[in-house]
């Protein structure tokens, strides 16, 4: 199997990123967007994921998080794509549903260069700390947009943090699931031969 990772950058006059993953880590991350909730939630997708990642954002936080949260999404999205190429031998399909205290997150992916984006419920309040709620679903979406995948989550429960993380825990475990390589598979899984 060829190493699995990317680096990607970007700069706008709203944001300058620098992200590294891989795939086939072991959940290291290095994290700095300046939104502590958001470094919180990339940090557990980085660790439950077991995806080695950085992100360095300098983004135009006196304006809001949107620019950051959203442009952060784009570049990883970009880094998921550049990291699994042809998509040759992988699982392609995946759902997960965890939970965290009273919230249950359900999310199932298909990394099919499709995107697609579904979302159901709603957040319970509307900031965790500097972090917008709604923006986990718009991080969610532009990840999507950009790693070519089609993504459905459901989200219940009373409070927005714990909603957040159980939907970034089942975003990077279902992520996790449809990236694995299948030793019974060489090729791309499709019946067109390419994704």
């Amino acid at each position: 199997m060829t190493d699995r990772n990317a680096a990607v950058s970007r700069e706008t006059a709203e944001t300058t990123i620098d992200v590294t993953l891989v795939i086939d880590g072991s959940g290291e991350s290095k994290i700095d967007t300046g939104i502590g909730f958001f470094d919180h939630m990339l940090t557990a997708f980085a660790k439950h994921g077991l995806f080695d990642l950085t992100v360095q954002c300098d983004g135009d936080l006196h304006i809001d998080d949107h620019h950051t949260v959203e442009d952060v999404a784009i570049v990883l999205g970009e880094a998921f794509d550049e990291a699994l190429g042809d998509k040759r031998g992988i699982v392609r399909y995946a759902d997960r549903r965890v939970p965290l205290d009273e919230a249950v997150a359900s999310v199932v992916v298909d990394v099919s260069a499709r995107p697609y984006f579904v979302f159901n419920g709603e957040f319970s309040q509307s900031y965790v700390g500097d972090f917008t709620s709604d923006m986990a679903r718009h991080f969610a979406e532009s990840l999507a947009m950009n790693a070519g995948l089609t993504l459905h989550v459901d989200i219940v429960g009373e409070n927005a943090h714990h909603e957040i993380e159980a939907m970034f825990k089942s975003l990077t475990r279902a992520l996790d699931d449809a990236t694995r390589i299948d030793d019974r598979r060489s090729d791309t899984p499709s019946t067109k031969g390419a994704l």
